[in-house]
């Protein structure tokens, strides 16, 4: 019903920038919140960033100054643009949203992020 396709993960060095984008496609007229979120194995998916469908945003307190998402819902896109990159970010990341007047929640398969120290 709903597809999420992410792309712009990589292998970076510690201080570099990525970018990455989340396409999302699929029966639906408008989107409610979309997020990103990272996961590490052995440890839970955390939220790195959410935005919703006014403009507001929030980010973990680790990427706070460091992270901005944004959203073109003309084009049902969500991006994180990711600067001063550090190890600790290292992980696969998600994209997700929710749709208006469902509690149905959809994710991206994942894209992943390496950074060097």
């Amino acid at each position: 019903q709903v597809q999420l396709v992410e792309s712009g993960g990589g292998l970076v060095q510690a201080g570099g920038s990525l970018r990455l984008s989340c396409a999302a496609s699929g029966r639906f007229s408008r989107i409610n919140t979309m997020g990103w979120y990272r996961q590490v194995p052995g440890k839970q998916r955390e939220l790195v960033a959410f935005i919703t469908s006014r403009g507001t945003t929030n980010y973990a307190d680790s990427v706070k100054g460091r992270f901005t998402i944004s959203r073109d819902d003309t084009k049902n896109t969500v991006d994180l643009q990711m600067i001063s990159l550090k190890p600790e970010d290292t992980a696969v990341y998600y994209c997700n949203l929710d749709l208006p007047g469902t509690r149905l929640v959809y994710w991206g398969q994942g894209t992943q992020v390496t950074v060097s120290s």
